[in-house]
């Protein structure tokens, strides 16, 4: 599928691919100065769509239904009541795309990694593949997008996995790799990484072109593997070109695709994070930055730039259980965090640190607690 320019936008329905005029497309473009006052107006939200999807009666067929996807994402955003209409968080789409061309079963796609590294020859097997047809789960996605960007007062945002987290996704021991790759990047593991990250970057970039093209105003791209489990602070300190030479410079790849398009970035990281790490995300200059429980926000309100919005990071992999947060807990760390940003004065949304999954036997607690949030 071609993609050309917005005015162009296509969409993947039942019946395959369908051109749709420039009359039928709402084009706005975003301003920074949009999320900033969705930030003073005290905007929060979770992420949670794959909360409103399981609560239909068979959330696999809704996934893959791009019809039904849409009208999840809007019901998501109505009832959380946000214009920021988020997709489910899927990282496995790339991957799946990747290793279908590759001709890796269906079954294997989640445990497979390249047993023998990769190449500069799996680098250009994937550059000619990227005109190939999208798998299901694109096809639904794309058309999901098309459906929010055709609803009022919702912002449609698209969603990536980012090339560090892809790449620890494709090849054996990633950790030994990187540590490698920091040292000699002549190395066969280094080789691997930085293969790792081209091809990725290159399929990354087509699936954000695919998304924009579908009506995306928005990319929340996910790197929660950029963190000190890969990158230790010592490996920073010996190397302090690191973080440009194996995360920023592949990611601001895709930004320059997104600023073609006038489309902005949201920038999700939940891992472990130091000073530098979050210091270095001001290179890709995105509009939010979107932290998890592990970062302390106030102090990373130091090392990031006044117009991007902070996004979090309350600890909602815990609202499945009493025992580990109760409401009243959610309601008080809520109060806090945002009494803490006001005091720091960084513009700020309060927000979920990540998706909000849904877990069997636990949905209303952790429904409760989400409103606990909106509410506190």
């Amino acid at each position: 599928m071609s993609v050309s320019s917005r005015h162009e936008n296509a969409t993947w329905l039942s019946g395959g691919l369908r051109r749709i005029r420039p009359a039928e497309i709402r084009i706005h473009k975003m301003q920074r100065e949009y999320y900033l006052n969705l930030a003073a107006e005290g905007l929060r939200m979770p992420i949670g769509a794959d909360l409103i999807l399981h609560e239909k009666s068979d959330p696999q067929a809704c996934r893959l239904n791009g019809e039904w996807l849409g009208e999840i994402l809007v019901e998501t955003a109505r009832k959380f009541r946000t214009p920021l209409a988020f997709p489910l968080m899927d990282l496995r789409i790339e991957k799946e795309w990747l290793l279908r061309e590759f001709g890796i079963a269906q079954e294997r796609i989640d445990t497979y990694h390249f047993q023998d590294g990769l190449t500069q020859a799996d680098v250009e097997k994937v550059r000619n593949m990227l005109n190939s047809e999208p798998t299901s789960a694109m096809k639904a996605s794309l058309t999901a997008i098309s459906h929010v960007a055709h609803t009022d007062n919702l912002v449609p945002v698209g969603m990536c996995i980012g090339p560090f987290s892809l790449m620890t996704k494709l090849i054996d021991d990633p950790i030994t790799a990187v540590f490698l790759a920091s040292l000699d990047a002549t190395e066969k593991e280094a080789v691997s990484v930085f293969s790792a990250l081209e091809l990725g970057t290159l399929l990354i970039c087509k699936w954000i072109e695919l998304q924009i093209a579908a009506g995306a105003k928005a990319i929340c791209v996910c790197e929660p593997a950029y963190n000190t489990v890969y990158i230790s602070p010592n490996q920073f300190k010996a190397n302090p070109q690191l973080l440009d030479d194996l995360v920023i410079r592949y990611n601001n790849r895709m930004r320059d695709v997104m600023r073609k398009h006038d489309v902005d970035l949201i920038f999700h990281d939940c891992g472990a994070l130091t000073e530098e790490i979050i210091a270095s995300c001001n290179k890709l200059d995105p509009a939010i930055l979107s932290l998890g429980s592990p970062s302390d926000m106030t102090l990373a309100a130091k090392f990031t730039q006044p117009q991007t919005v902070l996004f979090g990071n309350l600890p909602s992999k815990k609202f499945y259980s009493d025992n580990e947060m109760t409401q009243e807990q959610v309601r008080q760390q809520s109060r806090l965090l945002i009494k803490q940003m006001a005091t720091a004065g960084h513009p700020f949304i309060l927000a979920t640190e990540c998706d909000v999954l849904s877990v069997p036997g636990c949905e209303q607690t952790i429904m409760k607690k989400v409103m606990a949030m909106l509410d506190a």
